[in-house]
């Protein structure tokens, strides 16, 4: 069966995250939807992160078996026609066809998630629900350096949820930044996989070096505990965004023949 990679966008909001829930929807099932209006095939889609209830995307991937080679455009735009047309916040920016070993999920090299937080005494009128608002003066140049602790190979138990089902609690962390732009302080971190909850918990306790409440020391300490108990605030979902999923390029459509191809393919994240 001719396998698809789709790239997507969504706003999470009103979202019960991307994974199949009893009596909630989720990202996952209203494209599942939206395929089935279109070719009236039912799918199951396999995405790149299983992102929580309010979370969003501007980079998910996922991949679904048709039954037809359909063209690339035709799969992206029939697909929004329907998800539109349901009044979903999501996306299709782009739909090719990959070579049958691809999978969004496990073929994935790495993951780039941003955390946003809006740092001033007014909330947004423009943005809630895609920052978290934190009124207290922030410093990120603490941040970031305190961040330095978490970055490499190490057990995060301190910052993984109790729910998450990881066989293990170890995890090699490439990219954890923080930066200040006016009133929006961002957080971008990058790493193979991610535990669950790992990105909200580690902005959590970077908010406590920013407003004082910790230092770099207090950090290391409660990741060298390897105790949830002792995490800071686990960082509202509203904030966080997946905006990258890398795979190596034999895994991509440039796998594919150019005659089997979209004509508009977005390279892989």
């Amino acid at each position: 069966m001719p396998r698809f990679r789709l790239d997507i966008e969504y706003d999470g909001s009103r979202f019960a995250g991307w994974q199949h829930q009893a009596d909630q929807l989720s990202v996952q099932q209203a494209i599942e939807q939206a395929i089935e209006k279109f070719c009236g095939e039912q799918v199951r889609i396999r995405a790149a992160g299983r992102t929580d209830a309010g979370v969003h995307a501007t980079a998910q991937v996922a991949h679904v078996d048709l039954a037809k080679s359909w063209a690339g455009d035709k799969v992206r735009d029939a697909v929004n026609a329907h998800l539109q047309a349901a009044g979903a916040r999501i996306v299709i920016l782009n739909a090719a066809l990959v070579a049958d070993g691809f999978d969004a999920r496990f073929s994935a090299t790495g993951r780039h998630y941003l955390y946003r937080i809006l740092n001033r005494r007014a909330p947004s009128a423009l943005e809630k629900g895609k920052v978290w608002w934190v009124p207290k003066r922030l410093d990120a140049e603490a941040m970031h350096e305190a961040a330095k602790v978490l970055l490499g190979r190490h057990d995060f138990t301190t910052f993984r949820s109790t729910q998450c089902q990881a066989e293990s609690p170890v995890r090699t962390l490439a990219q954890l930044d923080v930066s200040r732009m006016g009133d929006l302080i961002e957080v971008r971190t990058s790493a193979r996989s991610f535990l669950h909850n790992q990105v909200r918990s580690m902005v959590g306790s970077l908010r406590r070096v920013g407003d004082g409440s910790w230092s770099a020391a207090d950090l290391k300490e409660a990741l060298e505990a390897r105790d949830r108990a002792a995490c800071g605030q686990v960082a509202p979902p509203d904030g966080l965004f997946l905006v990258g999923v890398d795979y190596p390029a034999e895994q991509t459509d440039q796998s594919v023949p150019p005659s089997a191809r979209s004509s508009d393919q977005l390279a892989p994240p």
